[in-house]
């Protein structure tokens, strides 16, 4: 989400924060999506924030999900990409398979790891995406920013959705991948259930990681929707 930091970031006080297990943030014995909601709740308040919009995509969307339904009056605009508030099936293992296959011991570049992730993970795009978290420490040594090995073991947790009888009444944009199946009509109902003002945005020619397929298309709309009165 780096690239749509840069763009608001002259226009929006931004916070971009890595979740629990990814990025520059500490690695947990368990993720849990409800954990996650509430330490970005934390972060607003450690910051003084009194009222914010929130932005996440798949795993992150579902966490600021959590975020608006457990904070209602914490947040102004929740965006959500191409996720719904549903449990999914396993949908990963290629994925996983890829990362847990690259031998950090031995690769001498990111071109190596790519190499033999590709025989996993098909799609480039995707490969690119997840090779931004490789990187060599001070030692010179490969590794992962994100938690492979605890991602895994909580993946159960992860694709599920905890159901509740909260509500979230804001402005609330759902923006979906045209090629992507995880949101789908199926899921319309929950998502009316949990956020009853939320509108929907398709982004043809984009899949799941729509917002670096298609960013301008995925800033604008972005945009349009911050621009709206809560």
């Amino acid at each position: 989400m780096a690239g749509i930091k840069r763009h608001f970031e002259s226009s929006f006080n931004i916070v971009s924060v890595d979740l629990p297990d990814h990025g520059e943030s500490p690695w947990t014995n368990g993720f849990l999506v409800s954990d996650a909601a509430d330490a970005i709740y934390d972060i607003m308040q450690s910051l003084n924030i009194e009222k914010s919009a929130v932005l996440g995509h798949s795993l992150g969307g579902k966490v600021a999900m959590k975020l608006a339904l457990n904070h209602n009056d914490k947040v102004t605009h929740l965006i959500v990409a191409d996720i719904a508030p549903v449990s999914y099936n396993h949908s990963h293992q290629a994925v996983f398979d890829g990362l847990k296959s690259v031998p950090l011991d031995t690769i001498e570049s990111r071109k190596d790891a790519d190499k033999i992730m590709s025989a996993h993970v098909k799609e480039m795009g995707v490969r690119q995406f997840l090779l931004k978290s490789l990187y060599q420490d001070e030692n010179g040594s490969w590794k992962w920013r994100f938690n492979v090995d605890g991602l895994i073991s909580s993946y159960s947790h992860i694709i599920d959705w905890e159901q509740t009888t909260q509500t979230f009444n804001g402005v609330t944009l759902f923006i979906k991948g045209s090629e992507s199946d995880y949101i789908t009509a199926e899921y319309r109902d929950a998502i009316t259930r949990y956020f009853p003002s939320a509108k929907a945005h398709i982004i043809e020619g984009t899949g799941h990681w729509l917002h670096a397929e298609k960013p301008a298309a995925f800033n604008a709309i972005v945009e349009r929707t911050l621009n709206k009165s809560s």
